[in-house]
């Protein structure tokens, strides 16, 4: 099975770099309805057999090329929305932000039970989203291609615990961009990433 992991398009919320966890969220500004048909262009050649979103509306939208694309309707499903941000929430100050950083840091390192004030440890995230795709993988065939529209902390942190050649560093190479791609194939004894934002991966 294929598993497409994309980063929601542009929101009013990214242009300032606010930490904006809580669904349903803001929707997309017009260059992420552009950033989302563009998507949608992208993933028109591939096989795809269902297209999820999280309960985020800017997730959705984005989701919606996609699915039109392929004659489909977007599923929506809990779990894998963006790390809940607790005290950091609508904050775009450079503290609020580092610290939110510093917390991805730990999570990398290994310390999955560190928290950010108020809000989830990262051992929390992986927890359901990993439990959500488990849900999506057991209503689909082995060589489906699946497209999960969600969010770039979340899924940073979930291919990192997914895909055995995911390291460390790229949990701390920076946010995804706006759209872009994490995809992962199981293997039939776990899961890999073959590429990374349209970056190849080797093992």
């Amino acid at each position: 099975m294929k598993l497409i992991l994309v980063r929601h398009g542009e929101t009013a919320s990214n242009l300032k770099m606010a930490l904006d966890s809580l669904p349903p969220g803001p929707p997309l500004t017009d260059a992420g309805v552009a950033q989302a048909a563009a998507l949608g262009e992208a993933l028109a050649t591939e096989p795809v057999s269902a297209v999820y979103a999280s309960t985020a509306v800017r997730a959705q939208q984005t989701a919606a090329p996609v699915a039109a694309a392929h004659g489909l309707d977007v599923e929506v499903v809990d779990g894998v929305q963006e790390i809940f941000c607790g005290d950091l929430e609508g904050r775009h100050d450079r503290e609020a932000f580092d610290e939110f950083i510093a917390a991805a840091h730990r999570w990398a390192a290994g310390d999955l039970d560190a928290t950010i004030p108020g809000g989830e440890s990262g051992r929390q995230v992986i927890d359901r989203f990993l439990a959500a795709v488990d849900k999506v993988c057991a209503r689909h065939a082995p060589d489906d291609t699946v497209v999960l529209v969600s969010h770039g902390g979340a899924i940073r942190l979930a291919a990192l615990a997914m895909a055995r050649n995911v390291q460390p560093a790229l949990l701390e190479a920076g946010l995804l961009p706006n759209t872009g791609q994490v995809v992962l194939e199981d293997t039939g004894d776990g899961w890999r990433c073959t590429s990374w934002t349209g970056v190849d991966l080797v093992d």
